[in-house]
C-alpha cells in the first residue's frame, strides 16, 4: 500500500527578530496578510493537501498560535448572538473538524533540523511535511504542498520544494545538485547549506516546503551542530541522499519571504489586491497614491 502525507509538522518557535518590535509579544506567525495571520495559510494549504494532522513545535512565547486554533467559546456565543452568521463560519472554520492540532514545546533554539527532531514522537514511522510560514506561496494551480504530495505518492521518497533564484542569492539558502529526473523534477545528488555563488552547485533553492520520509529522524539525531553552533536540517538531508532517493520539485507559484519585510510587504499588497471584500477598493487607491506620488 502506497504511503501518503497524512502529518505535517510547523516549526514555529523562531523569535522573529527580524520584525521586532511587533514580534517582542506577539509570534511572527501571527503577522497577518489583510485578514489572516501568516500560519492561517500555511494550515489551509496543508489541510487542501490532505494533511490531518498538524504538529506545531512551539516556544515559550507562542501560546498566541494556540489560542488562534482553538475553540473561542466567548467569541463564538457572541457573534451567535450578534446574528453575525458570516464571521461565525469563519472563526469557526479556521481548524476543520477533521483536523487535529498537537503542540510541542522546543526548549532550546537549536536550529530547523531539531525542531523537525522534536516530531519523531507524533510522525512515528510515517512521511510527513515540514512548512515554514514564512515562506507564503501563491499558487492558482493546487498548492504548493498538493503538487509535492501527488509527486511523494507516486514516487514514494522526500521531496523538496525548490525555486530558481539569482546566482547572487544562493548564500541565502540550501541549494541543491540537481540531476534531470522528469518536468519539474530533479534527482537531488547533493544539497549545500548558503553557498556563495561560486561554490553554489545550481541555483535551485530549497525553500520553507518539505516532505520527508521517517528515516530523516534517526539521522537528526547524529547530526552534529553546524551552521550557527544549530543542527541544520540540510545536513541531515545530504546523510538521507546516501541512503534513499530524494527529488527536488520545481513547484508551481509565486513565494513571498515573508520573513523579510520587503518580502511581507509585497504579499500584503498582492492578497489586498486580490481580497474579494478589498480588492477593487484598494486598487483604485493604489493608482490614485501613484498619480499623487508622479505629481511630487
Amino acid at each position: 500500500m502506497k504511503r501518503r502525507v497524512r502529518k505535517a509538522v510547523f516549526p514555529v518557535a523562531g523569535l522573529g527578530t527580524r520584525f521586532l518590535p511587533a514580534t517582542k509579544a506577539s509570534p511572527k506567525e501571527m503577522l497577518p496578510i489583510v485578514d489572516k495571520p501568516l500560519i492561517q495559510y500555511a494550515v489551509e494549504e496543508a489541510v487542501e493537501a490532505g494533511v490531518e494532522t498538524l504538529i506545531f513545535i512551539i516556544g515559550r512565547t507562542k501560546n498566541a498560535i494556540a489560542d488562534h486554533f482553538d475553540k473561542a467559546y466567548e467569541l463564538e456565543a457572541e457573534l451567535a448572538a450578534r446574528n453575525k452568521s458570516d464571521l461565525l463560519a469563519v472563526v469557526q472554520g479556521i481548524t476543520p473538524p477533521n483536523v487535529h492540532c498537537v503542540y510541542i514545546r522546543q526548549a532550546e533554539a537549536l536550529g530547523l533540523g531539531h525542531a523537525v527532531l522534536c516530531a519523531k514522537p507524533v510522525t512515528s514511522d510515517e512521511p510527513f511535511a515540514v512548512m515554514l510560514a514564512d515562506d507564503l506561496i501563491d499558487s492558482p494551480n493546487g498548492s504548493a504542498l498538493s503538487q509535492m504530495s501527488a509527486h511523494f505518492h507516486k514516487y514514494q521518497c522526500s521531496v523538496l520544494g525548490v525555486e530558481r533564484v539569482p546566482e547572487s542569492e544562493t548564500f541565502k539558502y540550501g541549494i541543491v545538485n540537481p540531476l534531470p529526473f522528469a518536468e519539474r523534477l530533479s534527482n537531488v545528488s547533493g544539497i549545500v547549506e548558503k553557498p556563495k555563488a561560486a561554490d553554489a552547485p545550481s541555483n535551485l533553492a530549497v525553500v520553507g516546503r518539505y516532505i520527508l520520509t521517517p528515516r530523516i529522524f534517526g539521522l537528526l539525531e547524529h547530526t552534529p551542530r553546524g551552521a550557527g553552533n544549530e543542527i541544520q536540517l540540510t545536513d541531515a538531508i545530504a546523510a538521507l541522499l546516501q541512503e534513499e532517493q530524494v527529488l527536488a520539485y520545481e513547484f508551481y507559484g509565486n513565494r513571498y519571504d515573508c520573513g523579510s519585510k520587503l518580502g511581507y510587504l509585497m504579499a500584503t499588497i498582492e492578497y489586498g489586491l486580490k481580497h474579494a471584500e478589498l480588492g477593487d477598493d484598494f486598487r483604485d487607491y493604489l493608482f490614485t497614491l501613484k498619480e499623487r506620488l508622479g505629481q511630487d
